[in-house]
């Protein structure tokens, strides 16, 4: 019988995904109980994106100048498919990175991985200011990897791994590469544009500004593919060795595919915080383990929350505007209060 590895984090590995559970003896009872468990999922979820529908209409509607054909498909349309590609994008590689690092209380965010993508962006302009976007997504991309992939060595060389060290890694690790970043974008004048990159907005989005957000649907496409792989690396190294599953490679997988999402983010529309640590926390807590059963509603939490709050930014002071980082920033911070105050409370 596989022995589970002492590392394993029991925020994670406890319970064992319904989806990798093995057979029970039959039970009418018990078979009847989930088949009407599903049916209110598979309505709650279908509801849910009737919901996402109408608000993505109303972000149409929403806007300074009057609503015409060519405004929507200039401005309005771009703007609206970009939150929801980045939001359901960023919520899918929070939940990914807490899988990876069995942690509930990370995202790219909070392991160093958008500060290192800004790094890449600010060095990018300094070597090659006329650099094409492929380029500058390339090079934030590589430094995101550089540095998600040095967060996990500190992690894996930290002997106490509590629910709150591996946070506080990151934490400190972003904090260090971010100084690096502003004392060149100091020493470059380039200031204001590190300052675009951390604080997201969507407000300079355009046709033609935001389609290498769809990239990100790759990304997220081949995360649900190898879904099963995930939850049981996130299960135990020993447990993921026994089921047959390349751990190193399952691993720098998902490092990529995190690396891939955030630097495409901040390089389109810049850093949003706390998205990928409270929806994929709540898809966790009600839905379980399971990846490929959690990651659909992960996506519609992600989107649907993004999308609300560029709305809200939009309209607490139209005509002016909020930037979308900053109403996240307060809701989220808000939402993580309250789990981490229900968590004590169960505790």
């Amino acid at each position: 019988m596989a022995r589970s590895s002492p590392n394993a984090s029991p925020e994670v590995s406890a319970p064992l995904a319904s989806g990798l559970a093995f057979p029970s003896a039959k039970n009418p009872d018990a078979d009847r109980q989930k088949e009407k468990v599903a049916r209110r999922r598979r309505r709650i979820f279908l509801a849910w994106l009737l919901g996402l529908a109408l608000l993505s209409f109303l972000s149409l509607l929403v806007g300074v100048g009057e609503t015409s054909s060519y405004l929507v498909w200039l401005s309005r349309w771009p703007r609206t498919a970009a939150a929801l590609l980045a939001g359901a994008s960023l919520a899918v590689a929070g939940f990914l990175l807490q899988l990876l690092t069995r942690n509930r209380f990370v995202e790219p965010a909070t392991v160093g991985t958008n500060e290192a993508a800004s790094l890449g962006l600010v060095l990018i302009a300094i070597v090659a200011p006329g650099a094409p976007v492929f380029w500058k997504m390339l090079a934030a991309t590589v430094f995101a990897l550089i540095g998600t992939g040095i967060f996990l060595l500190i992690v894996q060389r930290v002997k106490t791994r509590s629910l709150f060290t591996v946070p506080l890694v990151g934490i400190m690790l972003g904090s260090v590469i971010g100084a690096v970043a502003t004392f060149l974008a100091y020493r470059f004048d380039l200031l204001q544009a590190l300052g675009g990159w951390r604080l997201g907005s969507f407000a300079s989005v355009l046709k033609g500004r935001y389609e290498l957000l769809w990239l990100v649907a790759i990304a997220a496409v081949i995360m649900y593919l190898a879904a099963d792989r995930f939850t049981l690396l996130s299960l135990g190294e020993d447990l993921a060795i026994n089921a047959g599953v390349r751990t190193n490679q399952v691993r720098w997988l998902g490092l990529a595919l995190v690396a891939i999402v955030s630097a495409i983010n901040v390089v389109t529309i810049g850093s949003i915080p706390f998205l990928g640590l409270v929806v994929p926390g709540l898809a966790a807590h009600y839905l379980g383990e399971n990846t490929r059963f959690a990651l659909p509603w992960v996506a519609l939490g992600g989107a649907t929350l993004t999308l609300a709050c560029d709305l809200i930014g939009r309209l607490i002071r139209f005509p002016f505007e909020i930037p979308v980082g900053t109403i996240l920033g307060v809701l989220g911070g808000v939402i993580f209060i309250v789990m981490l105050l229900q968590r004590n409370r169960r505790g």
